[in-house]
C-alpha cells in the first residue's frame, strides 16, 4: 500500500523559510517522479514543483520559481520542499504526489497523493 506522508508545515511570518518533507512507503520510492502541490481555500490544486526520479528535471511553477528548491533523498524515501521568502500568497495546504511519469504537471498527472500540511504566512 503506497503511503505518503508530509510534515514541516506551519505558521511563519512573510518573508520567513519552511521547509517540507514528505516520507514515502509501500513503492520504490527510486522509480518515481515527485512532485508538489498546493490547493488554497476556495481554489483548484495547483502545481508548485516536480523532480524526477534521478533528481533532475526539476520544474517550477512561475509563481515559486527562485524561493522554493525541490529535492529528494533516495536512500532515505524522502522528497523535500524548500519554501524560502514565504508570501501570504503562499498560504494552502500542500501535498506530495508520485508518479511513474510525472511529465503532465497537473493533479490528474500524478497517481498517489499524501493527506497534505497546512502553510500559513502571516503579513
Amino acid at each position: 500500500q503506497v503511503q505518503l506522508v508530509e510534515s514541516g508545515g506551519g505558521l511563519v511570518q512573510a518573508g520567513g523559510s519552511l521547509r517540507l518533507s514528505c516520507a514515502a512507503s509501500g513503492v520504490t520510492f527510486s522509480n518515481y517522479a515527485m512532485g508538489w502541490f498546493r490547493q488554497a481555500p476556495g481554489k483548484e490544486r495547483e502545481f508548485v514543483a516536480r523532480i524526477n526520479w534521478s533528481g533532475g528535471n526539476n520544474y517550477y511553477s512561475d509563481s515559486v520559481k527562485g524561493r522554493f528548491t525541490i529535492s529528494r533523498n533516495n536512500a532515505k524515501n524522502t522528497v523535500y520542499l524548500q519554501m524560502n521568502s514565504l508570501k501570504p500568497e503562499d498560504t494552502a495546504v500542500y501535498y506530495c504526489a508520485a508518479d511513474l511519469s510525472g511529465h503532465i504537471l497537473k493533479p490528474a498527472g500524478f497517481k498517489f497523493w499524501g493527506q497534505g500540511t497546512q502553510v500559513s504566512v502571516s503579513s
